[in-house]
């Protein structure tokens, strides 16, 4: 049997584009606004499909480059921003194309890894930041576990303190936590110079 990379994403691939909606968005857009210069370089762990996130920040100018395990998505990415980077492989192995970035975003992913992979993760993310490169990821605030509702699988969230703490060994500060209008939670974290 063959291990599937993207934790059950490629089986509900289409169905999660149908689905997908614009929530969340508007925070990402104001966190990159804000804190990233305009054509900033920005990798986009969990990428999906590009829609809506990637193209977003895409159309706001920066240079966008994506990650995601499913080839599903990664077809529909490569559909949808023909111009932009992308490669097919799980986050906790990804080589991050081999360089740094000044932003990361990872929207709807870390919560899905399991405990290792997700510190495996925010491990890859801080080492593919530029110092004073800023990360916004989601996840709840409260440590909890629930199943997903598209495959299924357990979620799970660290929780605030776990994060700001482990980042905080990886040389991240959790400098603020936003909401979406959905209710969902995004940890902002600054990679100390």
């Amino acid at each position: 049997m063959a291990i599937d990379h993207s934790q059950g994403w490629e089986a509900v691939a289409d169905r999660f584009m149908k689905i997908r909606s614009e929530v969340g968005t508007a925070v990402v857009r104001s966190w990159a606004q804000e804190y990233l210069l305009p054509s900033s370089s920005i990798v986009d762990v969990g990428c999906g499909s590009g829609v809506p996130i990637a193209k977003a920040l895409t159309d706001d100018g920066f240079a966008l480059f994506g990650i995601d395990a499913s080839p599903t998505l990664i077809a529909a990415f490569r559909d949808n921003l023909p111009a932009k980077p992308v490669v097919c492989e799980p986050a906790q192995d990804s080589a991050f194309f081999g360089r740094t970035f000044e932003g990361a975003v990872s929207i709807g992913l870390i919560f899905l890894l399991s405990a290792n992979n997700q510190r495996t993760v925010l491990g890859k993310v801080a080492g593919a930041l530029d110092p004073g490169g800023r990360f916004l990821f989601s996840a709840p605030r409260q440590a909890c576990e629930w199943s997903d509702t598209l495959t299924g699988r357990a979620s799970l969230s660290l929780g605030a303190d776990a994060y700001a703490t482990h980042l905080d060994r990886l040389g991240l500060s959790v400098v603020s936590c936003r909401a979406d209008e959905g209710g969902n939670n995004y940890y902002d974290a600054v990679k100390r110079s």
